[in-house]
């Protein structure tokens, strides 16, 4: 696969749709209060954020669209977990394992996502070194990080954009509404990774001037 350098200074961030008991899903209800904490011009960058429904048909072909468009220097993924007590952000996704049916009543073929060849992927980011810096911040939702992403959409979407680029990747989970913290909170903490992530981007691009460590969408 040939590979590409190009990125944009856009941020893109996505949070799920209705699904089964979540009839609000508290992830699209945070990312799309983001526009709203003044991110594009605090952070320097182009925000843009989409609601992705619960299906594996429309990840496995929009997602890779999406990258392609827009050419993001970072994305971020959100879903809703029932048993996440704050921020938690996934450490690695796996390719095959996706046995629940989506809002369609659909399984991906062979229960696998069809993009590409390793079992399991992680993100280049050190997420743990991220959890220490954003309780630094003093956010209002605590922040922790998880390795099992649930083989769901969740997992499915971080393992598809993954495969398109790993430094460029992260996966965030948070907890339902009120339980206990309100949209707002979890928006506000999602920009607070978003800053950490940002600059973490912008100093790697900085030490590797000439290096891609990853494959990108031609």
């Amino acid at each position: 696969m040939s590979v590409e350098n190009e990125t944009t200074n856009t941020v893109l961030v996505t949070g799920f749709g209705p699904f089964g008991e979540h009839k609000i899903n508290a992830s699209w209800e945070s990312v799309k209060l983001l526009p709203s904490l003044n991110i594009d011009e605090e952070f320097g960058v182009k925000l843009i954020v989409e609601e992705i429904p619960v299906t594996y048909s429309y990840v496995s072909e929009k997602i890779p669209v999406l990258w392609k468009a827009h050419k993001p220097m970072l994305v971020v993924h959100v879903g809703v977990s029932s048993i996440a007590s704050g921020l938690t952000l996934e450490l690695k996704a796996h390719r095959s394992g996706y046995c629940r049916e989506d809002v369609a009543g659909e399984l991906p073929p062979r229960n696998e996502c069809s993009c590409g060849r390793a079992d399991v992927i992680k993100p280049v980011f050190d997420v743990d070194d991220v959890c220490r810096e954003l309780e630094k911040a003093k956010i209002a939702v605590p922040v922790c990080c998880s390795s099992n992403a649930g083989r769901f959409l969740c997992e499915f979407i971080y393992y598809t954009s993954l495969n398109i680029d790993n430094l460029r990747t992260i996966f965030i989970h948070v907890p339902e509404l009120d339980n206990p913290y309100p949209a707002t909170d979890l928006a506000k903490g999602i920009k607070a990774v978003l800053g950490v992530l940002i600059q973490e981007i912008r100093s790697w691009n900085e030490k590797h001037p000439n290096d891609v460590c990853c494959e990108r969408i031609a």
